[in-house]
């Protein structure tokens, strides 16, 4: 028997009218939003960055592949890893299926990681994903971005708080054929450049959840009856989508 309150259908369509006026207030909020990040000034690069991908070494000018905008997602697959993140592939296997609507729209979406590409287009052949995927292991590109950093120096500041990382840290790190200090060695994140002129320049970038509008599913998840019902366990129920049980 629920314990959740059981109305008549009456009330529950008086209830759910009130929704509509707060959606939409969410809704101006968001477009309010997208202003600010369009109004962001534009920041040089100031550097060139050669990175791997599978037609060989190519400039970061290059990976604009013919067009104006770049959306770079930070995947998680360092060079320590043996697969990539499950949480970074769960959100490729979305964005991977809008490459030709951005195209159509003046952007190239790709991802960047620091693990040796040969590695990289292995997985994604895998994954049978499409996108772009360049490789920083040679590169500072990654790094200078805020996404990545040495074995020495992730080891220094995990080490003492090893006991307070939440138990996904440990979960995708064993998913990844990794430790913590090595998992952590990378960042998660979503970065945008623009090509003016033949220049580039950096004109937003996001992780934490505000990577989230990559997550689809849980916007499905927020209006199901059970949430995201994820508790204490946050996110480990999300694995690589060829790692669910069927049934």
């Amino acid at each position: 028997m629920t314990d959740h309150k059981i109305g008549t259908r009456e009330g529950w369509q008086a209830a759910r009218a009130e929704l509509p006026r707060r959606e939409k207030e969410l809704t101006r909020m968001s477009d309010e939003l997208a202003r600010q990040r369009r109004e962001l000034p534009w920041a040089p690069l100031g550097k060139q960055y050669t990175l791997q991908t599978a037609d060989g070494p190519k400039a970061l000018v290059e990976l604009f592949g013919g067009r104006s905008q770049l959306a770079i997602y930070h995947f998680m697959f360092g060079p320590s890893y043996e697969a990539g993140c499950p949480t970074c592939s769960s959100m490729a296997d979305g964005f991977d299926a809008l490459l030709p609507h951005l195209g159509a729209r003046d952007v190239t979406m790709i991802c960047i990681s620091s693990a040796p590409i040969d590695k990289l287009l292995a997985f994604r052949e895998r994954m049978d994903w499409h996108f772009n995927w360049a490789s920083s292991y040679d590169s500072d590109f990654n790094a200078d971005m805020g996404f990545s950093t040495s074995q020495e120096q992730t080891r220094e500041w995990v080490t003492p708080m090893l006991d307070q990382l939440p138990p996904i840290a440990a979960r995708n790190a064993s998913e990844t054929g990794t430790d913590v200090a090595g998992y952590l060695t990378e960042g998660f994140g979503f970065s945008v450049f623009v090509l003016d002129a033949g220049a580039v320049y950096q004109t937003y970038s996001t992780t934490g959840r505000g990577i989230e509008f990559l997550m689809g599913y849980y916007g499905v998840l927020d209006r199901m009856p059970k949430g995201r019902d994820e508790g204490e366990a946050w996110q480990a129920w999300i694995h690589r989508h060829d790692e669910y049980g069927h049934g």
